[in-house]
């Protein structure tokens, strides 16, 4: 069928005498061979596998073992170091009585696992001190994953079976009040740190549990760091100031892990102290530096489908609460009419994330987030409500490299006819892949000069025409 498009064979030169089929055969052998493990290497990953099992096992045996002997009602006053001290006394003797014998760095590993078995969240607690990880995805008992500078990779932490996996579940949900078994399979919380935890359980979960823990950074990258990794230009940043300092209604759109949060909290810097600012989330990760600020985060019904509040719900107390401006960590549902209701009437400067892959996605998904409130609004005054309500929107992406970049800035302009106008300030433009097989490109201008450049100078930000010249700077 492919036949037209297919690569023309490169002609084979008559000094060259073409490998028969037992050439060939023996020629892949030989490779396999060499591909292929020694049964020696083959051994010693069964004995190495064999003895991971094997301290597992015993790692759960002392365990169980410290839940009996512990006394629990009193484990939050003792201190650390009473806590390892004790931790380490009854191992040694759980390891006499099982007749095991360990060298002193296992034997001290062994019992930083326990610790953390009793006071954390288990295996998973070296991961999440990690500072180099960003991501922790669970798949099963026996396959967990992290995230490194964007790219995943499978580690070779586990746990010792499905209950052990649940059992660690269990203690973070029901640390915040929440429950998760197979009438409610799914949930989310937020750990000790901020960071946001996922959860889903059997039925629902085909192959066991799976976790994903989104990790909380405790220092938030400020706009000049985000320059200095290359997530945007200086020329960006100066127009970025000017926008949020004036007050503009903002959108950053991205997929997931494209960096919104973090760039929602950046832009967040340039909003002035003097300002009320009122927070609402899911899950609450926004690290805002300002002194008056209002944090809100949505809460889920209880056992009995009760007491259900909503970013909506939070959203509507907020219009009393005399907020400057409103801050909604992601728009994803009927909320969405209180939102653009309230960036049209008197909370300008308001700002929030959706998931969207470029700024006319953006646009469409506000549109269908409206429709499915079962509102019934015209089309047109659909788009006139966001054309009205947005000012600008930001768009950052992760890149399959998995570098995180602003791609994008956009303004709207207003209406068409029935279509929203929109004009593309600055964009990402990419060049090449390099050998290492990072991206290669270069923020630009597109030339068109900002339809909010009055504004900008009405308020003190007289922005240089040099920033809209099409001047390029490589990332």
């Amino acid at each position: 069928m492919f036949k037209r498009y297919a690569r023309a064979e490169a002609p084979v030169a008559p000094s060259i005498e073409t490998p028969t089929a037992q050439e060939l055969e023996a020629k892949s052998r030989r490779d396999n061979r060499k591909a292929a493990p020694t049964k020696e290497e083959s051994d010693n990953k069964l004995r190495e596998r064999k003895r991971q099992d094997k301290l597992l096992d015993v790692r759960m045996d002392l365990h169980k073992k410290l839940l009996e002997t512990l006394n629990l009602t009193v484990l939050d006053k003792a201190t650390e170091q009473d806590l390892r001290r004790e931790i380490s006394i009854i191992s040694a003797e759980g390891l006499r009585e099982m007749g095991v014998v360990l060298n002193s760095a296992e034997t001290d590993a062994l019992n930083q696992e326990l610790y953390d078995e009793v006071t954390g969240l288990g295996p998973l607690e070296p991961l999440l001190k990690d500072d180099s990880i960003n991501d922790i995805l669970v798949n099963s008992a026996e396959q967990i994953f992290v995230e490194r500078a964007g790219k995943l990779e499978l580690t070779s932490v586990r746990f010792r079976d499905e209950k052990h996996l649940l059992r660690v579940i269990d203690k973070i949900v029901s640390a915040v009040g929440r429950r998760v078994d197979e009438s409610n399979p799914y949930v989310d919380a937020r750990l000790a740190d901020g960071s946001r935890f996922n959860a889903m359980v059997p039925p629902c979960a085909v192959d066991g549990s799976l976790v994903s823990i989104r990790k909380f950074k405790k220092d938030k990258l400020n706009i000049d760091e985000l320059i200095e990794f290359g997530a945007f230009n200086e020329d960006m940043a100066t127009y970025l100031q000017a926008a949020v300092a004036t007050r503009l209604n903002i959108i950053v759109s991205g997929g997931t892990g494209s960096g919104k949060t973090t760039t929602l909290n950046a832009l967040s810097g340039f909003i002035d102290d003097h300002e009320r600012i009122v927070t609402i989330e899911d899950t609450a990760e926004l690290q805002l530096q300002q002194v008056h600020v209002g944090r809100m985060e949505s809460r889920p019904p209880n056992v009995e489908g009760k007491g259900e509040v909503t970013q909506r719900d939070l959203l509507r107390n907020a219009l009393r609460m005399r907020p400057d401006r409103i801050i909604v960590g992601e728009t994803r549902g009927d909320e969405v009419i209180d939102m653009l209701q309230a960036m049209n009437t008197g909370h300008d400067g308001s700002m929030t994330t959706i998931h969207a892959n470029s700024a006319r996605d953006s646009v469409a998904r506000l549109e269908n987030m409206i429709a499915m409130t079962g509102v019934e609004m015209p089309l047109k005054a659909t788009r006139a409500q966001i054309s009205s309500a947005v000012n600008l929107i930001v768009q950052v992406s992760r890149l399959q490299d998995g570098s995180r970049r602003m791609v994008s800035i956009t303004e709207l302009t207003g209406m068409e006819g029935e279509i929203i106008s929109m004009q593309e300030i600055f964009k990402f433009e990419r060049t090449g892949l390099g050998e290492d097989g990072k991206i290669i490109g270069h923020f630009t201008s597109t030339g068109l000069r900002s339809t909010f450049s009055e504004r900008f100078a009405q308020w003190g930000y007289d922005l240089p025409a040099s920033i809209y010249s099409q001047t390029r700077q490589s990332a």
